[in-house]
């Protein structure tokens, strides 16, 4: 006959159960970085892949307008004027099947941080907010040396410099709808652990530290990433 009183038991000891607790604790601690780490790269590469679009609806924008880029909006004060039709917010949409700014706002559905759609960078929801609903909002911002108003005529996209190294458009903030490297609100925003992403003419798109580009700082004239085309009319904010 068996000797139930004598068989040990078959339950988990104390000992047992704090070493398997501080297994998974230390484990859950070395995968977690990597876990947001890769959300965050998958942000980013959803914000590329926006920018991209903007970037490649600007070429096809050129390529019915006799080669003329679309204008770049307002330029160092936070948007209020959206009802014209040659801004780059109504011209380009588009061609992306998707409403012009200006009818976004006419029906109260102007772009919102927490939305997913190709005029927000999924970065934005978890640190900008919209803080008046009526506002003007751009997670993305056309370069405002292009295409200014104080030109008589848009800018010809094969008349701007190589179109590798011109910037289109690029992370920005909120109520601006143009973007350039500068000290004030309307510079390039980086959002993405440090980096900014950047839209070039020729369609691809980036990444660069903040401080590589002047975020925050100014124009580095760096010139793989240019600001101003040549013999600009505009020669930037006053100083």
């Amino acid at each position: 006959m068996i000797d139930r009183q004598n068989r040990p038991a078959s339950g988990v000891t104390i000992l047992e159960l704090l070493v398997t607790v501080s297994v998974v604790t230390l484990l859950a601690g070395l995968l977690l970085p990597a876990v947001l780490q890769a959300r965050a790269v998958a942000r980013r590469t959803a914000c590329q892949s926006n920018l991209r679009q903007w970037a490649l609806a600007a070429q096809m924008y050129a390529d019915t307008h006799a080669g003329r880029l679309p204008r770049r909006g307002q330029g160092i004060q936070p948007t209020w004027v959206i009802d014209r039709d040659e801004d780059w917010f109504n011209a380009l949409p588009v061609y992306m099947e998707s409403p012009p700014y200006r009818e976004l706002a006419a029906a109260s559905k102007r772009p919102r941080p927490d939305e997913n759609s190709i005029w927000v960078c999924p970065e934005i929801e978890a640190n900008e907010h919209l803080p008046n609903s009526e506002r003007s909002f751009f997670p993305y911002g056309m370069n405002m040396a292009l295409s200014t108003w104080l030109s008589p005529r848009p800018d010809h996209i094969d008349r701007v410099g190589p179109k590798k190294t011109m910037v289109f458009m690029a992370d920005g903030l909120g109520p601006y709808c143009s973007v350039l490297p500068s000290t004030q609100a309307y510079s390039p925003v980086d959002r993405h652990l440090g980096m900014v992403n950047i839209a070039f003419l020729d369609g691809h798109v980036a990444s660069f530290e903040g401080a590589e580009v002047g975020s925050g700082s100014g124009d580095p004239k760096r010139p793989d990433v240019r600001w101003f085309p040549p013999n600009s009319v505009w020669n930037g904010p006053p100083r």
